[in-house]
């Protein structure tokens, strides 16, 4: 698996050193171009860590740090090249995993990101605390949904069917599967349950922009895009 890293720097010249040395660590790097939406551009990426600098136009990295926080559990590591302990709390208070001041040698960098990735895909949970897909992330500690500004809090059957459509991007979920996962049992539950289930949830994403998100394969079930 080759994990995603979304790069928030604006020196060009750390910029690629950083994307080139990453990049021959096997990771898929994506540097950020708009500092006016650093958001939009993690959404749209969905990575798997942030490395962040603090000194940012527009906004700094304390800043997009507790906008990915209301949103996000993803690991953030701060670059900066105030290596101060005032900087260092600030860092650990507003929710970053790791903090790193400039200027730093790349082997130490890469060894404090595998850390973090190990700790937060392999050591933690068997499974992550939120989804993403396309732009939505789903949070499975508190059934929350995000897309863009917008949330909403799901109820347990809206929740068990997108957890299950997300978990399973491009695959046809079948309809008594789902049944299944949300009831324990095909017996005594209507079919037409399920519909009426698929239906509100299909309704509440599409009052947040979320169109023909969810998609039916006739016959067959339920499924995402890949």
């Amino acid at each position: 698996m080759k994990y995603r890293i979304l790069l928030v720097e604006d020196d060009e010249t750390m910029v690629d050193i950083l994307k080139r040395n990453l990049e021959k660590w096997g990771y898929l790097v994506h540097v950020a171009e708009d500092f006016q939406n650093v958001m939009q551009e993690f959404q749209d990426f969905e990575p798997q860590l942030v490395l962040m600098d603090i000194s940012l136009p527009f906004y700094n990295g304390y800043y997009w740090c507790g906008e990915i926080r209301k949103v996000s559990k993803v690991p953030v590591i701060f670059l900066s090249s105030s290596g101060d302990d005032m900087n260092l709390v600030m860092a650990i208070n507003l929710g970053a995993d790791d903090f790193v001041a400039k200027p730093f040698r790349m082997e130490v960098l890469t060894a404090k990101i595998q850390a973090v990735l190990r700790r937060t895909y392999t050591f933690g949970t068997a499974s992550p605390s939120v989804l993403t897909h396309k732009g939505l992330t789903l949070n499975l500690d508190t059934s929350v949904l995000s897309y863009g500004q917008e949330k909403l809090e799901l109820g347990k059957n809206e929740f068990g069917i997108l957890r299950t459509l997300m978990e399973h991007p491009g695959k046809i979920i079948e309809r008594s599967v789902l049944i299944r996962n949300l009831w324990e049992t095909e017996s005594f539950i209507d079919d037409n349950t399920l519909t009426v289930n698929v239906t509100r949830l299909r309704r509440r994403l599409e009052d947040i922009g979320l169109k023909n998100y969810i998609l039916t394969r006739k016959g067959m079930g339920y499924y995402v895009e890949e």
